[in-house]
């Protein structure tokens, strides 16, 4: 037995990055989908984890399912996600000015959470993509006012079709010009809120969690920062040569893509 089979006897939660983990783009990544089959049937549950807190829950699902990637028991757990259940747990009863777009108030909203643009006690900046000037001018009062400031994820740029284009880390660079703040608390990967989040959910420990991604530092940081089991695929942004120079927060295991597994008993 290799070690990492003897480390996935251990593991009951599957932490899957999605673009260039399961699949690239509209296309499935070699025969992910009966690797994952796979990991279902050994009982194990599958959680897919994105740091985009623009989108519904229901609209990555779609996508998965459309991909015969999504059954039953499966999750998929946004920043935006995590952001809402350690508000609904950390901070219970605190109002929110939410700098996110319609599908993410709905959750908030779901949650029970309060959201104001006067006087909020914490101000929330997500990937809004529906961005306007009158939410920022509340969001920045906010700040004035003395808001705690929470970010549901720090990526500067989100990849589109062939560019990349403004992500939470850029409006929270712009909000740092003019309000001279930083976020106080950053929930999503590679920092250590999601998995905080996750771990009190499943009332799960550290060694029970594997994430598995592409990129070294967004999934692999998060694992290592989390004390969570790594795996890293070289299926999306890494090549075998960026992971070899890393100096630190390193992968516990290096795979050519997610197919990798199928063959190892768990």
């Amino acid at each position: 037995m290799n070690n990492l089979e003897q480390t996935l006897k251990k593991v009951k939660y599957f932490l899957l990055d999605m673009d260039g983990t399961v699949y690239l783009g509209d296309k499935v990544i070699g025969e992910t989908d009966k690797t994952l089959d796979k990991i279902r049937q050994s009982g194990r549950k599958i959680i897919y984890l994105t740091n985009n807190s623009s989108k519904s829950r229901k609209t990555y699902e779609d996508k998965l399912k459309r991909m015969n990637l999504y059954r039953g028991g499966d999750e998929v757990y946004s920043s935006g996600m995590a952001t809402a259940e350690f508000l609904v747990r950390e901070r219970k009863g605190k109002t929110v000015c939410l700098l996110g777009t319609a599908a993410l108030k709905a959750e908030f909203e779901e949650k029970g959470i309060v959201l104001t643009d006067k006087n909020p006690d914490i101000c929330v900046l997500a990937y809004d993509t529906e961005l306007t000037y009158a939410k920022l001018c509340a969001f920045t009062d906010g700040l004035f006012g003395g808001a705690e400031y929470i970010a549901t994820h720090p990526d500067a740029v989100c990849p589109a079709d062939g560019y990349s284009v403004p992500d939470a880390g850029a409006f929270a660079a712009m909000i740092e010009v003019a309000t001279g703040r930083k976020p106080d608390k950053t929930i999503g990967k590679p920092y250590t809120g999601m998995g905080e989040e996750l771990k009190s959910r499943f009332s799960a420990e550290n060694d029970e969690f594997i994430m598995i991604g592409d990129r070294l530092h967004t999934d692999i940081a998060f694992g290592v920062n989390c004390g969570f089991h790594t795996a890293l695929v070289l299926s999306g942004e890494c090549t075998a040569e960026q992971a070899a120079k890393l100096k630190n927060k390193k992968p516990e295991f290096i795979l050519n893509k997610l197919d990798d597994i199928s063959n190892i008993t768990l």
